[in-house]
């Protein structure tokens, strides 16, 4: 009867670990919203803004939103249970859709407002629906 007490304390000990940990890593959430955000600003600038102008701004703006967001990301005492592969997946899903809205904004969209809000939402939807299951998971 002791091994199974020591057993069941030993799983509470885990679980009151593990629960002390997904608290603290809610970070996540926070910075895929942020990514999702930006995804509203960038696509628009990047499809509707040509010329030397919008590729300095876009990709500096771009640089240093990454940048920021990296430095936040490695500053997190805690990494979520499955975050390289939920990661990936997000980033891997983003950049197809951001791929795909290029191409078709600059070549069959040319300059059309509509396209490039649409597409600035479709390529917000893969972070925003991974931290919409971030916060639900916590």
């Amino acid at each position: 009867m002791n091994e199974q007490a020591d057993a069941a304390a030993s799983l509470q000990g885990i679980a009151r670990i593990e629960a002390k940990a997904r608290g603290r890593s809610g970070w996540y959430a926070g910075y895929l919203w942020l990514f999702a955000g930006w995804q509203l600003v960038l696509v628009p600038t990047v499809l509707l803004w040509h010329g030397p102008a919008g590729a300095t701004v876009g990709a500096l703006a771009n640089a240093v939103v990454v940048v920021g967001l990296s430095l936040f990301a490695t500053r997190q005492p805690v990494v979520p249970r499955g975050h390289v592969r939920t990661h990936l997946g997000v980033i891997g899903a983003w950049a197809v859709a951001y791929v795909l809205a290029l191409v078709l904004g600059l070549v069959v969209f040319p300059d059309s407002i509509p396209f490039a809000a649409v597409a600035a939402l479709v390529c917000s939807l893969p972070a925003a629906v991974a931290a919409r299951r971030e916060v639900r998971a916590v």
